[in-house]
C-alpha cells in the first residue's frame, strides 16, 4: 500500500473518530439551544393543545425552549413535509396526528414518505371514535344496527368530521367488513357533524369521544360502541366486545425527528416526553381533552405505524376514498 493512500486512510479513520466524538458530545449537552417544534395544524386544535401541554414541561426540564411553530395545510402534509426536510440534529421536531399514516394513500402526492423521512420517538396519546346515534333510532346495539341497516340499503346515512378523518375510516371499516350499504355524509370537522347528528338529520355517527360524550350523558345521543382495543367509557363496549373485531379507528398524537438524528437524542426526547406524560397534573389535562395518555419506546411506536400503513392503505383503496 502506497504511502499517500495509507495518509488518507488516517485521515478518514481520525475524521470518522472526530465526527463520532462530536456527535456524542453534541448528545449529551442536548438540547443546548431552544428546539422547534412543528404541528402541522392550525393553533387551537387538539394536535396545538397537546404540544404546548408537552412543550412547556419539556422546556421546564430540559432548560431550554421548545417553540410551537405552526404549519398548516393540506391535512397537516405541509409542516410534516417541512419537518421531513429539516436537519437531523434533534433540534426540529414533529407532533403528528394520526393523519400522518393515512395522507399519504388519500392524497396523490404528499410531501414526506412515511417509511424513511421521520422517525419515532413516542407514541403520546390517543382516542377512540365512537359509534353513536339519534335516540328516534330503534337500536341499542352494534348489532341491532347492522340488522337496520340490511333492511334499509341506501336509505341510512351517518355522518364524520371529514373525508379520511379516523373516525370516518373507522366507518369504512365497518361497512367494508360487513358488506353494507350506507351513506357517508361529511362535514367540515367534528362540530358540524355532531349537530346533525343531535338533530337527527344524520341520525348515526362515526365521532371522536370527547366532544360526544357530553351529548351521551345527556341522552341527546346514543353510544353503541367505541373503537378503541380496550373499554374507554363504562357501559359502553368496544367493537371488538360487541361482536366486530378488527373495527378500531383511534385518533393519536405522536412525537417523530427526521431521519438520521442520533440514537442518543432520541432517547432523551423519549425518556423526557414520557416523564411528561406520567405527570399528574398533565396525564389529568390529557384526559380532560379525552385523551388516554401511552408513551411508548421508538421501536413500539414504529411497529404500531408500520401495521397502521398497511391496514389504511387496504381500507382507503377499497373505499376509494379521495380527498374533497
Amino acid at each position: 500500500m502506497s504511502l499517500l493512500r495509507c495518509r488518507h486512510l488516517w485521515i478518514v479513520a481520525v475524521l470518522a473518530l472526530t465526527a463520532a466524538a462530536a456527535s456524542v458530545a453534541s448528545a449529551e449537552n442536548y438540547p443546548a439551544r431552544p428546539v422547534r417544534v412543528i404541528v402541522p395544524f392550525a393553533p387551537g386544535g387538539s394536535t396545538d393543545i397537546i404540544a404546548r401541554i408537552v412543550a412547556q414541561e419539556l422546556s421546564r426540564q430540559l432548560g431550554q425552549p421548545f417553540v410551537i411553530e405552526n404549519v398548516a395545510g393540506a391535512s397537516g402534509n405541509i409542516g410534516t413535509g417541512r419537518a421531513a426536510r429539516a436537519a437531523p440534529d434533534g433540534y426540529t421536531v414533529l407532533f403528528a396526528y394520526s393523519s400522518y399514516v393515512t395522507n399519504p394513500f388519500i392524497f396523490e402526492k404528499v410531501p414526506y414518505d412515511p417509511s424513511r423521512d421521520l422517525v419515532p420517538v413516542t407514541l403520546m396519546v390517543t382516542s377512540p371514535a365512537v359509534l353513536a346515534v339519534h335516540p328516534s333510532l330503534p337500536v341499542g346495539k352494534v348489532k341491532d344496527l347492522v340488522v337496520l341497516i340490511r333492511a334499509n340499503p341506501g336509505k341510512l346515512n351517518y355522518a364524520s368530521g371529514g373525508t379520511g378523518t379516523q373516525p370516518h375510516l373507522a366507518a369504512e371499516q365497518f361497512r367494508l367488513s360487513l358488506g353494507l350499504d350506507i351513506v357517508h355524509v361529511p362535514f367540515n370537522g367534528g362540530g358540524p357533524a355532531l349537530t346533525s347528528l343531535v338533530a337527527g338529520h344524520t341520525p348515526i355517527g362515526f365521532t371522536t369521544l370527547s366532544p360526544t360524550m357530553p351529548y351521551i350523558k345527556a341522552a341527546k345521543l346514543r353510544a353503541l360502541a367505541v373503537t378503541s382495543k380496550a373499554r374507554a367509557v363504562p357501559d359502553v363496549p368496544t367493537m371488538k366486545a360487541a361482536g366486530y373485531p378488527g373495527i378500531d379507528g383511534d385518533t393519536w398524537v405522536g412525537v417523530l425527528v427526521p431521519a438520521g438524528t442520533d440514537d442518543q437524542i432520541i432517547a432523551i426526547l423519549n425518556r423526557e416526553i414520557v416523564k411528561v406524560l406520567n405527570l399528574p397534573t398533565v396525564n389529568e389535562r390529557l384526559l380532560g381533552l379525552g385523551y388516554e395518555t401511552v408513551g411508548n419506546r421508538p421501536g413500539e411506536y414504529a411497529a404500531q405505524l408500520r401495521a397502521e400503513l398497511v391496514k389504511w392503505s387496504k381500507v382507503v383503496h377499497l373505499a376509494g376514498i379521495k380527498p374533497q
